[in-house]
């Protein structure tokens, strides 16, 4: 494979600084914030005539909605397509009270000032992002959108000299040697998201290099789907897939795998979530 990953369909170089510089000043846009009754209107109502907002109303004595609590704020972080409002019910009954709250964990999706939709209790972490990625694909464009003042003025933080050391080896075409740098680098910051995004491109690089002759129809389209997407066409990519998930559970666990190698907020991300979940329900 003779691809330059610098100028390429995939720039793992820059993985360190995609998400990083859209993080969000502590007065601007936050992707995650608990709310009381003294905020709730402001950051989750009014926030909503922008972005679908997802308000959780949860308890940390209930597993299922610290579990909850856990996948929405990874959900959230490092976009600005939606946002999600935590309500403590123990710290903030009245505001549990005023939702007309029942069970807990509850979730409401807010967009234009008003509820939307709702569920109670805990969900698989597939079927949220499915859920997330149809709010904000079919309500998203009818809100205003964040404002200019929102955007955050912070500049990008200095790339990880290492990184040079995986570009390079990956150019070399020794995927495990770049793997080995993304370990070392996790070694020491076991959560930085964009180093295990970095990691997991390297795997489907490395998938895609040592392809053999498929043993049937389904395993075809998955290696064609690995191809399509490390030649910069995902969106051919999860059209194939897409087209497979209903009846091949193999197709859908490749799609979600590739999904995730993008940004949550990129439309075909969403497009594609918003497809599978049609596709599955």
């Amino acid at each position: 494979m003779a691809q330059d990953f610098t100028g390429g369909a995939i720039d793992l170089g820059a993985l360190a600084q995609q998400r990083e510089s859209q993080r969000e000043a502590g007065t601007g846009f936050q992707p995650f914030v608990t709310v009381d009754e003294t905020t709730i209107e402001a950051q989750a109502f009014q926030r909503s005539l922008e972005v679908p907002v997802v308000l959780l109303i949860g308890t940390a004595r209930s597993a299922d909605s610290e579990s909850l609590k856990a996948a929405f704020e990874r959900l959230a972080a490092g976009q600005r397509a939606f946002m999600v409002a935590y309500v403590d019910a123990d710290a903030t009954p009245q505001v549990a009270q005023m939702l007309g709250v029942r069970v807990l964990p509850t979730v409401v999706a807010l967009a234009a000032g008003r509820p939307v939709t709702d569920f109670e209790g805990n969900q698989p972490a597939d079927q949220l992002e499915q859920w997330v990625g149809a709010l904000v694909s079919q309500l998203g464009p009818q809100l205003q959108g964040l404002r200019d003042d929102d955007a955050s003025p912070d500049p990008q933080p200095a790339e990880d000299p290492r990184l040079d050391r995986a570009t390079a080896a990956l150019n070399a075409g020794d995927f495990d040697a770049a793997t080995a740098v993304y370990d070392e680098i996790l070694a020491e910051d076991p959560a930085n998201a964009e180093i295990k995004q970095a990691k997991a491109t390297v795997a489907v690089l490395k998938r895609v290099e040592a392809q053999a002759e498929p043993a049937d129809e389904v395993e075809r389209q998955l290696q064609l789907a690995d191809r399509q997407f490390v030649a910069g066409d995902p969106d051919a990519a999860f059209d194939g897939l897409l087209a497979l998930v209903k009846s091949e559970p193999r197709a859908k666990e490749r799609l979600l795998e590739l999904l995730a190698l993008l940004e949550p907020a990129d439309p075909r991300v969403i497009a594609a979530r918003t497809r599978l979940a049609s596709s599955l329900f």
